[in-house]
């Protein structure tokens, strides 16, 4: 088994005024030879958007593209033709492939939106973009993992398609449960990122906003100190 933690505090960061944005691995101003990526896993940002504030309309090409907000709603608009907000228990996932547009915004005048964002590098290049969104249950999440992210080709419940042999799991572990789980191909990693809470991972201890990453391992066992919200993105590592 082999594991690289990364911690909170560890995170690039940059101050915009209207946004705040903590980089798990480089991004923009923040270049760290060591934080490259986790095998596909490329950006996993901790975003939060002051009210009427946002990111005007942009391109993106051959990334698989994941925002799950934490809090608050984004406004989002493409250049597919899809206008809708996001929220809370919802995923949100595009696939760029030859290209696309697209604007995201907090449209609250009071509240901010605090979302992760995640890339994921495709499985091919140049495929047709795609859009999709979807609320995800949280009482489906309890104590158990619920799969909200898998490959176009192999999908289970109500997960969301991606270009890649990448998932995304998200559970809510009430305090001094544990869960494990099993990885679907030998070739992956887990990502394991705890949005709030406490839980131990072998013999470490993570907190809010702390990640490790595991591989080279069959199952990975997860333990909640305290009630904990978690998510693992399940990533080729070559």
């Amino acid at each position: 088994m082999k594991t690289i933690i990364h911690k909170s505090e560890t995170r690039g960061f940059a101050n915009h005024g209207w946004l705040k944005s903590h980089h798990t691995f480089s991004f923009a101003s923040y270049q760290n030879a060591e934080r490259m990526n986790f095998g596909a896993l490329r950006v996993l940002n901790d975003d939060i958007v002051q009210p009427k504030m946002g990111f005007g309309t942009h391109p993106h090409q051959n990334m698989e593209i994941i925002s799950i907000p934490l809090k608050g709603a984004l406004s989002h608009k493409d250049s597919m033709g899809n206008t809708r907000a996001i929220e809370v228990d919802e995923v949100q996932v595009m696939s760029a492939g030859t290209g696309l547009t697209h604007s995201e915004f907090n449209d609250s005048k009071i509240d901010e939106v605090n979302f992760l964002q995640l890339w994921i590098v495709p499985q091919e290049m140049g495929v047709e973009p795609n859009y999709e969104q979807r609320k995800f249950h949280s009482n489906n999440q309890k104590n158990k993992f619920q799969t909200v992210v898998a490959p176009k080709d192999k999908l289970e419940g109500d997960a969301l398609p991606i270009n890649q042999q990448a998932y995304i799991y998200r559970s809510n572990l009430e305090s001094e449960k544990s869960i494990d789980l099993t990885i679907k191909d030998s070739n992956n990693g887990f990502y394991l990122f705890i949005v709030e809470g406490e839980v131990k991972v072998d013999e470490a201890i993570l907190k809010s906003k702390d990640a490790i990453g595991v591989s080279e391992i069959e199952t990975i066992s997860i333990k909640a100190n305290e009630n904990s919200k978690i998510i693992i993105i399940e990533v080729p590592m070559n």
